[in-house]
């Protein structure tokens, strides 16, 4: 092929895409806009999403607390109650997720009291499941003895979960969703239908604060 920039190039996948998808009977994706046979243009949702992905990926993990008040969701709660895969699940729906840890003896950053509160949702999980979930953890990243620490031990995990549990007793306004047994896509489900009655001043019937 002719330089373009003075750099010779050399289309290698094109063919053996187009081959593929005649052979298929389908319209090969990611093709640039405007390209014959595209027929899914990008839209300002696809954009939203991309920004709420990037967004989401930079505040993972108590990152950039200065940004919490340009989210769109804030979650809190202690290591491996699937703060990180639910907030990439909602950016994919295109809000932008924080997720602020809880950890015994490391202070919360005061934006988040800062910001609005009714934007803020507390994950808990039961104790032996989440134990389970650290022991699993701890193995993958090959700890084992001292150097596991108190990480996965039945004491400690409880502790941190009576710990994280009088935060959210110091704040009512956040609901507390017990995450144990429940798909990312329910939890996921059960914080937007909480977001949404919120933005739209309407809330459902509940006997407790806990979901």
């Amino acid at each position: 092929m002719s330089p373009l920039g003075g750099v010779s190039s050399t289309d290698i996948l094109g063919p053996i895409t187009e081959a593929i998808a005649a052979h298929l009977c389908v319209s090969p994706s990611g093709l640039p806009r405007g390209a014959p046979g595209r027929k899914v243009f990008l839209t300002k949702e696809y954009f939203k999403r991309i920004e709420a992905i990037e967004f989401t990926i930079k505040q993972d993990d108590g990152a950039s607390p200065q940004n919490l008040n340009k989210a769109d969701v804030v979650l809190v709660g202690v290591s491996r109650t699937g703060k990180t895969p639910l907030s990439i699940y909602l950016a994919q729906k295109g809000y932008k997720v924080a997720n602020v840890p809880i950890v015994m003896g490391v202070e919360l950053p005061k934006t988040l009291f800062q910001i609005e509160q009714e934007k803020i949702f507390a994950l808990t999980i039961n104790p032996v499941v989440l134990q389970g979930i650290r022991k699993a953890r701890a193995k993958t990243l090959g700890f084992h003895g001292e150097q596991r620490s108190n990480y996965s031990e039945k004491d400690h995990v409880r502790e941190e979960l009576a710990f994280a549990s009088r935060i959210f007793a110091l704040n009512p306004v956040w609901p507390v969703i017990e995450v144990t047994g429940k798909a990312i896509e329910e939890t996921a489900a059960l914080v937007l239908r909480i977001h949404h009655d919120r933005k739209q001043k309407c809330s459902m019937p509940r006997i407790s604060r806990r979901y």
